[in-house]
């Protein structure tokens, strides 16, 4: 009969916290707009040309929110190298673009600034240059 009221007491705690992290869950966030391939690939202008076409998966998971299949992507990216303008830290976050045939996640990324992105930076060559391109709305 001793074990009943720490039992109990468990119990009730546990169902308090998951209550408590329901009521405080924040409401999903729309995404930003991607635009979709069509037949005609009218929409492929709407991206600059230096994004690689594998470019176009990564923001469609970014504006969707993921999944993300590299456990990497969406971590805070902290701009060690400066190159990009100066925020606050957790501004950045950073996505993995595919690159075929490589047996790792590559060199190539889209940083995003802002939750959710106001800003997208690419760089090509991991971290060393970015260039700033605009997703359309």
């Amino acid at each position: 009969m001793r074990f009943w009221k720490p039992l109990l007491a468990f119990v009730i705690l546990a169902i308090a916290l998951l209550w408590n992290r329901q009521a405080h869950t924040p409401p999903p966030v729309a995404p930003a707009a991607v635009p979709t391939a069509t037949a005609s690939g009218d929409n492929d202008a709407a991206l600059p040309a230096f994004l690689p076409p594998e470019a176009r998966d990564t923001l469609a998971l970014i504006a969707r929110g993921g999944p993300f299949p590299h456990r990497q992507d969406g971590v805070v990216f902290g701009n060690y190298e400066g190159l990009l303008p100066k925020q606050p830290r957790g501004y950045y976050h950073e996505y993995t673009v595919d690159t075929p045939g490589a047996h790792n996640r590559g060199t190539r990324r889209i940083i995003t600034g802002g939750m959710p992105p106001e800003v997208y930076y690419y760089t090509d060559d991991h971290y060393r240059s970015f260039r700033q391109f605009a997703v359309p709305r």
